[in-house]
């Protein structure tokens, strides 16, 4: 377990999650809302093994954190100037954004349907760590269905030896998971309510609630799947709303 609370001295900390995510491992980093086991998002096999750590299998594919509001373009397509507004808004924060992922990247998160769900946390420990590592697929520091990680030791005591290493960034600040805006339609759409209220995000732009129908429904075709997870009607994005969390038991760190 390693201390990054203070940035004069978490240097060799950081080399080291760093050297651990190069080699295809685990590590646990602190954020914004709660502790996140993560792996490099390009490296397929050690994608895997988070959702297997986790008890969690490719139908939940985890988000991606990174370091820049910048680096949304090079991951991300066809991405609407209302969610680009909220992005430049609310990042680093508490906000997931899932969009069209670039068709030409090389990785496997698991089922996602051509979509990738993104965010910049606003913790300095682990903007330091992704600084240095590129986007990192990044879910909940705990086995599915137990509570969120608020603390390393608690990561530590559900995952064990499948992490290896431990970022011990203190109590989690947030402890709130991050709302999650689904920008793959054309109006944008809540679907899982956590730090960002609906209210401020509407301050930025247009955004329709979690229960709220869409003003014009898609001719193609008009049913949502029945667990809301999404804002598009042909499911052309996976369920996150479990992978990314239900405060307090279950949060994204994404």
């Amino acid at each position: 377990m390693h201390d990054v609370t203070d940035p004069n001295t978490w240097g060799p900390a950081i080399d080291e999650a760093v050297n651990t995510v190069s080699r295809g491992g685990l590590l646990v980093l602190p954020t914004d809302t709660v502790y996140g086991i993560g792996a490099d998002a390009f490296d397929a096999e050690a994608v895997a093994a988070l959702l297997a750590a986790k008890g969690r299998g490719r139908q939940m594919p985890p988000p991606v954190l990174i370091p820049d509001v910048r680096t949304l373009d090079g991951l991300a397509t066809e991405v609407l100037d209302d969610a680009r507004k909220l992005a430049e808004a609310f990042w680093p924060g508490g906000l997931t954004i899932i969009l069209q992922a670039q068709p030409s990247l090389q990785w496997d998160l698991g089922e996602t349907h051509g979509t990738v769900a993104l965010r910049m946390p606003d913790h300095p420990a682990a903007l330091a760590l992704l600084r240095r590592t590129g986007p990192l697929a990044v879910s909940s520091a705990n086995a599915t269905g137990h509570p969120a990680a608020l603390e390393v030791g608690d990561a530590q005591a559900q995952l064990g030896d499948a992490v290896t290493v431990y970022l011990d960034g203190g109590d989690a600040p947030g402890g709130v998971a991050s709302t999650i805006v689904d920008a793959t339609g054309e109006q944008l759409r809540v679907v899982r309510q956590g730090a960002i209220t609906l209210e401020a995000l509407n301050e930025v732009a247009p955004v329709r609630g979690v229960d709220e129908p869409a003003d014009e429904p898609s001719d193609a075709t008009t049913d949502e799947p029945s667990d809301g997870s999404t804002g598009t009607t042909d499911a052309s994005t996976p369920d996150r709303t479990e992978e990314q969390g239900s405060a307090p038991a279950e949060e994204s760190a994404g």
